[in-house]
């Protein structure tokens, strides 16, 4: 067992309560649970609706479907970011253009235009470890050339660009509550939010066999939808999501102090409120304190080791991918530190005592 482990789920008398409270319901997909998750996520994200699914992929897959996205259309995306983000996209047979970074691990926005050809439809910025994007110039681009923006939201519920809560922004968002993101529901799932009438009843309807009713199918749909123990937990987790982000920001806080001038640390920028999914600092002996912490106990990740761009299953579709020297850079020294809402400090300082260690700062 490690002794701190990278991450972990809220797991309460609370959580069970809400689990045995859908057991006992004798409903298990798409009732009164996921009904009154699906307003609450709303609520909590700023948005009109928000549609919960199988998962975020899923998600994403009925959105692009939703809005239509055609063969060979193409949509501006950091290299640097999980494979999912790209491969609903794909499955549509449009095609990823990607982005590479900036000091946040975002996309680099001052890129963009150049990437930008006839063939364009939309941006996706991911709002990666917790930190938004720059969503100002992103749209001031987006509205010049006339594209959509739909913001990747998997790791950074309740983060804020400017005040303004991400996911809130675009034409939609998705969200992600696989078990180590900052809300969970114990398993796969996710949801989509929008302000769109149109988008939102056709996902609803594609998530669930394309239909309104029951025995009434209006359209060519999926299975991909979520159950309501998965939502009763999620419920949960909502309700304590600002606090328990609250504290990821004192945590790395804490690493922040602890940490200078020994690793480099995340950024922040002036106009970001992030709540850091991931905790990741940079250093050229990755591998080695990544062993040097496992040794100790202390669990650690990274993500991602292999840029989208150079993964075998896009290397193979396309010929004319770009070189990316920040995302290729990025990927060879990452690593993330343990980081949830219920970690100690007496555990944060152990770790950072072990890479003081490590790098001879004792």
């Amino acid at each position: 067992m490690e002794k701190v482990p990278l991450s972990k789920c809220l797991l309460n008398d609370e959580v069970k309560q809400a689990a045995m409270r859908a057991l006992e319901s004798g409903w298990y997909i798409l009732a009164k649970e996921c009904e009154a998750f699906e307003r609450e996520l709303a609520a909590h994200t700023g948005t009109k609706h928000a549609i919960v699914s199988s998962s975020l992929t899923a998600g994403m897959f009925l959105l692009h479907k939703a809005m239509g996205l055609k063969p060979g259309e193409e949509i501006l995306v950091p290299s640097h970011t999980a494979f999912p983000s790209i491969e609903p996209m794909i499955h549509c047979g449009a095609k990823p253009i990607f982005i590479d970074i900036d000091e946040t691990y975002c996309m680099d926005v001052e890129l963009l235009e150049a990437a930008i050809t006839p063939r364009t439809v939309g941006i996706m910025p991911v709002h990666l470890y917790g930190h938004p994007a720059n969503m100002e110039r992103i749209f001031e681009i987006a509205r010049k050339h006339h594209l959509w923006v739909i913001e990747d939201c998997a790791q950074a519920q309740g983060a804020k660009y400017k005040g303004k809560t991400v996911g809130s922004m675009g034409v939609a968002s998705g969200y992600s509550f696989f078990p180590s993101k900052n809300l969970t529901v114990m398993g796969d799932g996710g949801c989509i939010c929008t302000n769109d009438d149109a988008i939102a009843e056709k996902i609803r309807m594609l998530r669930n066999h394309g239909r309104k009713d029951k025995y009434t199918h209006e359209l060519i749909g999926y299975n991909l939808r979520m159950n309501e123990i998965q939502a009763a937990i999620g419920r949960v987790g909502l309700r304590h999501l600002d606090a328990l982000n609250e504290r990821r920001r004192a945590i790395a806080a804490h690493y922040n102090r602890r940490l200078k001038g020994i690793v480099k640390t995340p950024p922040e920028q002036s106009w970001a409120r992030s709540v850091y999914h991931m905790y990741v600092i940079r250093s050229e002996r990755r591998n080695e304190l990544a062993k040097f912490l496992q040794q100790r106990g202390i669990g650690t990740g990274i993500h991602y080791p292999t840029a989208n761009h150079q993964q075998p299953a896009v290397t193979k579709l396309y010929n004319d991918l770009p070189k990316l020297p920040k995302t290729e850079q990025a990927v060879q020294e990452i690593l993330s530190l343990p980081i949830f809402g219920e970690l100690s400090l007496n555990d944060v300082d152990y770790v950072c005592n072990s890479i003081e260690e490590f790098y001879g700062k004792k």
